[in-house]
């Protein structure tokens, strides 16, 4: 595994590279977001361990950025802060991060959250040996490809012309009215729309599509993502439901799929394909 440490004060940087290497990781050290950037390119890291406090831009700004590139690995990250309020920790995880710590910290637990990131990595790759594609009406998931579609514009498109003209307004989803303005105005003929989700958010939706119809509250769903390697706040999952539903929500103010069943946790809801 390749770990990238973005980290502007040494000490922290080496130390850090001094435990995870021990491990057997390949650690790769940068002090600054803008080299950051370069140095992702180049390694294409599999873990991204990043300070909130960098020089020139700073770590919400480098993991933002991230996240928008079409990397040939989205990596995991996680964020490095010396502060502890609430508001930084949200701010952090909605801006792309799967997992943070709170300066100081102990490299022991360091160590083991990364230990928990390669064995859900290895446990990710194994689900196929369950089932491999999971469907909903508006969702396909394949999990050998890691690859998150929404429904196919073909099949929306056929939808379409079947439906009588005066009642087709009515018929049409949210969702399937902004996939077919998307083709009239794009002239797309793609056969779906491909979700760009981070690891964690296509695991977490890959468990929503195992069990639609099943309410999971945050202790679930953090056992089943983190397994018995989770450290942190619960509140966590509340940050990557919000993240999740931006990518598959028509509103994410008003969820069509991911609901809050309030005083308990979410429910996935999703017609059967």
């Amino acid at each position: 595994m390749d770990i990238l440490i973005v980290e502007d004060e040494v000490e922290i940087a080496e130390l850090i590279q001094l435990y995870l290497s021990k491990e057997g990781f390949n650690c790769h050290i940068c002090r600054d977001g803008s080299t950051a950037l370069d140095r992702f390119e180049a390694i294409q890291p599999d873990l991204l361990i990043l300070d909130l406090m960098l020089p020139g831009l700073d770590g919400l700004e480098v993991c933002a950025r991230i996240r928008q590139q079409q990397a040939v690995k989205d990596p995991y990250i996680m964020m490095l802060t010396a502060k502890g309020e609430e508001i930084d920790r949200i701010i952090g995880l909605s801006t792309g991060a799967d997992d943070y710590m709170v300066k100081p910290f102990s490299p022991r637990e360091l160590v083991a959250r990364v230990r928990a990131v390669l064995r859900r990595s290895l446990r990710a790759g194994g689900q196929s040996a369950s089932k491999n594609t999971y469907q909903t009406a508006h969702f396909t998931v394949d999990v050998d490809q890691r690859l998150a579609v929404a429904k196919s514009l073909s099949e929306v498109i056929a939808s379409y012309d079947s439906k009588d003209s005066q009642t087709e307004a009515k018929n049409l989803t949210s969702l399937e009215k902004d996939i077919l303005e998307e083709v009239e105005l794009a002239g797309k003929s793609a056969e779906g729309m491909t979700l760009e989700l981070t690891p964690l958010e296509f695991d977490l939706l890959c468990t929503f599509m195992s069990y639609p119809g099943r309410v999971w509250n945050r202790a679930q769903l953090i056992e089943k993502l983190w397994g018995g390697d989770f450290f942190g706040d619960e509140r966590v999952v509340d940050a990557h439901i919000a993240r999740l539903r931006k990518k598959v929500e028509p509103n994410p103010a008003q969820p069509t799929f991911i609901k809050t069943v309030v005083g308990v946790g979410y429910r996935f809801e999703d017609e059967a394909s």
